[in-house]
């Protein structure tokens, strides 16, 4: 049985791959600040991974999955992204190194873009990130590449599903009420992501037997929009879509005004990424299309 260790255990997405991987029939050890809450998990804490001692926790482990870091939503100095995402993520890829048979970080794609894109995103895009987070996460990526370690680096679009935070989880309050949205018009084309398929990219990438660095944009199959994504939301709520249309040319500076510009270029502006790479490789999404996914995530918020 292979032992994995999984970082960030309790954080949106850990919270949906320790059950996948138990399920799986892995040996799972999971390390972070709060107890992993599931059973056949064998659960290590650790303060701060910037300066966490990885020598124990990597002992007869086979392959790690790096979930940890900070999020783009929260504020913190260009150092702070840094360190963690960065220097935290090289540090323990250096550990793995002669130990460990695989790693798989979970980067973004925002280590290549800004929240916007016109053009179309794939694994050769240059990279131009437009802030800490994603040159953090470009830095890591960089890192990982010079070390003799085989990695599959996962540059996933944003993520949605129960549990999500930051702009998806305002989108979910609002679409969870009877109130009619006046988001019909947010119609320009963007790659979401489920959290399933996220999860699937992630027990495929631990499955690879290339040596080497190895990076994979992960999305679901075909574009979506906001729009849609509120839509799905509501019918797996068991709500109607009750989306009016109001142009965008109002909405955008009234997010701005309250403070949510990045909130509103996610959802407003365009973005599409290509999981085609991985695709070929041999991934299968298990959710088909944004609006499928969006409705199995309204329908989880209603078994909670």
């Amino acid at each position: 049985m292979a032992r994995i260790l999984v970082t960030g255990a309790s954080g949106f997405v850990g919270r949906h791959l320790l059950p996948a991987l138990v399920a799986d029939g892995f040996d799972v050890v999971a390390c972070g600040r709060q107890p992993a809450q599931q059973q056949g998990v064998t659960f290590r804490a650790i303060d701060d991974i910037a300066t966490a001692g990885w020598g124990g926790l990597l002992a007869g482990v086979d392959a790690v999955i790096h979930t940890a870091g900070i999020a783009h939503t929260r504020a913190g100095a260009e150092a702070d992204y840094d360190a963690i995402n960065a220097e935290a993520t090289i540090r323990l890829a250096a550990e793995c190194v002669g130990r460990v048979g695989r790693l798989v970080f979970l980067s973004s794609i925002r280590a290549v873009s800004g929240p916007v894109s016109e053009r179309p995103l794939d694994e050769l895009s240059p990279p131009l990130p437009t802030d800490a987070y994603g040159r953090s996460k470009l830095k890591a990526e960089q890192g990982l590449a010079k070390l003799a370690l085989a990695s599959t680096i996962l540059r996933p679009v944003v993520i949605y599903g129960a549990g999500v935070k930051g702009n998806l989880a305002r989108i979910q309050r609002l679409a969870d009420t009877a109130l009619p949205l006046p988001f019909a018009s947010l119609r320009a084309p963007r790659s979401f992501l489920a959290i399933d398929n996220l999860i699937g990219a992630i027990l495929f990438a631990l499955a690879q037997r290339e040596t080497g660095a190895r990076t994979f944009v992960v999305a679901d199959p075909v574009a979506s929009n906001i729009a849609e994504v509120i839509s799905g939301l509501r019918e797996g709520l068991g709500r109607r879509a009750n989306l009016v249309p109001c142009p965008p040319g109002l909405l955008g500076p009234a997010a701005r005004v309250a403070g949510h510009g990045e909130s509103w270029a996610t959802m407003a502006g365009p973005m599409i990424a290509s999981p085609a790479r991985l695709i070929s490789a041999g991934w299968r999404p298990a959710v088909a299309s944004t609006h499928d996914g969006a409705r199995l995530w309204g329908q989880a918020l209603r078994r909670v």
